[in-house]
C-alpha cells in the first residue's frame, strides 16, 4: 500500500530521470504512469514507474523507470490456457540495469536485492545493461532486475501482457498496486 503523495513523488522522479534521457513523454503520459510497490510498502526499494505505451493481443511496449537501487522483485511470466506466456525483451535506454535470469550464477554481482527478501531471488546469472544492450526472456523464464547508481530508464517489448498474473518467487508480492489518500 502506498500514498497518492508517494505516488505522485515516483512519477515526479521518474520524470526527472527521463528528462536527463532525451526520451520524451508528455504531462498525460506522466500523469497515467503506473507506480508499483508490489503491495511491499517499500517504493524506493522494490518498485517500478511503468509506462504503457502499446498493449494489444499481440505486442505491448512499455517504458519503465527504475529509481537508483530499486529492484523489480523476481518474476516470470507463465502459460494461461492456450497463451504461451509473455516473451519480453529487456533493453536499456539510460542509466545501468542490473538483470538476472537463469545460468551460472555471478560471483560478484552488483545488484543487491532487499537484504529482508534476499531468501526469495534464486536466480543470479548476472547481465549488466547499458544503453543500447539488451537481453530476451522466454516464457515462464524466473528473472529480476535493479537500477544502477544513477537509476535506469529501459524499454520492455513483449507478446501480449497479462502482468495481473505473472507469478513473483516472493508470496508476500501482490501485483495490483492499492493507493491510499
Amino acid at each position: 500500500m502506498i500514498t497518492r503523495q508517494e505516488v505522485n513523488a515516483a512519477r515526479q522522479k521518474a520524470a526527472n530521470i527521463l528528462a536527463q534521457t532525451g526520451v520524451v513523454i508528455n504531462q498525460a503520459e506522466i500523469d497515467r504512469m503506473e507506480v508499483v510497490d508490489f503491495g511491499l510498502s517499500e517504493l524506493e526499494i522494490s518498485g517500478a514507474q511503468i509506462l504503457t505505451l502499446v498493449d494489444t493481443d499481440q505486442i505491448a511496449a512499455k517504458l519503465l523507470v527504475m529509481l537508483p537501487y530499486q529492484t523489480e522483485p523476481e518474476h516470470r511470466h507463465p502459460r494461461l490456457g492456450d497463451y504461451p506466456g509473455k516473451e519480453e525483451t529487456i533493453r536499456c535506454e539510460w542509466g545501468e540495469l542490473y538483470l538476472y535470469g537463469p545460468g551460472e550464477p555471478a560471483r560478484s554481482p552488483k545488484g543487491r536485492p532487499p537484504d529482508h527478501r534476499r531468501e526469495t531471488y534464486t536466480v543470479w546469472h548476472e547481465y549488466v545493461l547499458r544503453p543500447g544492450d539488451q537481453v530476451t526472456f522466454q516464457p515462464d523464464t524466473p528473472h529480476w532486475f535493479q537500477g544502477g547508481p544513477e537509476g535506469a530508464v529501459i524499454w520492455s517489448f513483449s507478446t501480449k501482457v497479462i502482468d495481473v498474473q505473472d507469478i513473483f518467487t516472493d508470496p508476500a508480492i501482490q501485483r495490483e498496486t492499492v493507493i491510499v489518500d
